[in-house]
């Protein structure tokens, strides 16, 4: 199977991987007539079909010696490493169905710095006791930027909706901040659990973690989607009907979401997965500079800050700011001693 063989190409990957999980997210803006609930299904849809891809090609060539290939790595998994990849799977869907729910709500500006950035610093502290990996000092610096940004944007967003006339204020944006905070404590907590599945006797290999992780990911989804359909955070209730009568082109938009954000993770996984390289804490923070990515799809394509007064603008600035430097410290723990 294939793993990246030094610093230079696994950093590569993890550029892609911060700009799928970055960019995921449009293919749901871009489907403005779906409820966010049908969108979904086809999403994890996305997710399992690139997986299997994945496994049957990268995951099923390439040097021996980083491990077995995908079925064979299948065949001989432990039952406790299955079972770490498909709660993992099913941990990290609920919390990426609150943050489809939390774009939803708030835009992506807001859903994602607050959301995912809170999960760098939970999935950070996790990713790094169970494989203390690169440079302490720089890594948990980074991280206190990073939260520093977090709370801007949240500032920011709450400025912007107070400085609105009272009938044009978004009843909607203390729920998106708190579903945004729920998704992030979840999303931080399912990447060291996937990390130990690759562990041990009986491991599996990131590609067949990967697929098991996506069944997980379905076992999760099914009974909060259907939750949701009932009890919308937003709109009028979801029928499953819906989802079979709406028109075919339009399960494309969530397989494709489904599908980038795979591709990103999937590169995460094998940086994370390649011994003596960066470790699983560094690879995991540094693919959620995806915060960054998706704050500039959020502000300056989708326009979810169009109005905002002069001190909504230099928090932006400052959080933008506070992002990078967290990233660059994040990026360089590895090299550091």
């Amino acid at each position: 199977m294939y793993l990246p063989g030094s610093y230079l190409p696994a950093l590569l990957l993890l550029v892609v991987c911060m700009l799928c999980w970055g960019s995921w997210a449009n293919t749901q803006k871009l489907a403005r007539s779906l409820s966010f609930e049908l969108f979904y299904w086809d999403y994890v849809l996305g997710t399992v079909l690139s997986s299997v891809a994945f496994g049957l090609t990268l995951g099923s060539t390439g040097d021996l010696a980083n491990g077995l290939p995908f079925g064979a790595s299948l065949s001989q998994a432990a039952s406790h490493n299955l079972g770490l990849a498909l709660f993992s799977g099913g941990l990290f869907s609920v919390a990426n169905v609150l943050l489809v729910a939390a774009i939803a709500v708030a835009g992506m500006a807001v859903a994602f710095p607050v959301g995912i950035g809170l999960a760098l610093l939970v999935g950070t502290v996790g990713n790094y006791l169970v494989l203390p990996a690169g440079n302490p000092k720089l890594l948990f610096g980074g991280m206190t930027l990073v939260a520093v940004a977090i709370a801007l944007d949240a500032s920011a967003y709450r400025r912007l909706a107070a400085a609105k006339p009272p009938a044009a204020q978004p009843a909607s944006a203390r729920l998106g901040i708190l579903l945004s905070l729920a998704c992030g404590v979840l999303m931080g907590l399912f990447y060291p659990f996937f990390a130990k599945s690759l562990a041990g006797p009986g491991n599996l290999t990131p590609y067949s973690g990967f697929f098991v992780f996506s069944i997980g990911s379905i076992v999760g989804t099914v009974p909060v989607i259907a939750y949701l359909m009932r009890r919308p955070v937003r709109g009028k209730p979801v029928r499953a009907a819906q989802y079979f009568s709406m028109p075919g082109h339009w399960h494309l938009f969530g397989i494709l979401g489904g599908v980038i954000w795979s591709v990103g993770t999937m590169f995460n996984f094998v940086v994370a997965a390649k011994p003596g390289l960066v470790g699983p804490a560094v690879s995991y923070s540094l693919g959620q500079g995806a915060t960054l990515v998706s704050a500039l799809w959020g502000i300056f394509i989708w326009r979810e800050f169009q109005g905002a007064g002069p001190q909504v603008q230099r928090r932006l600035a400052l959080m933008f700011a506070c992002f990078l430097a967290g990233l660059a410290s994040i990026a360089a723990a590895p090299l550091v001693p």
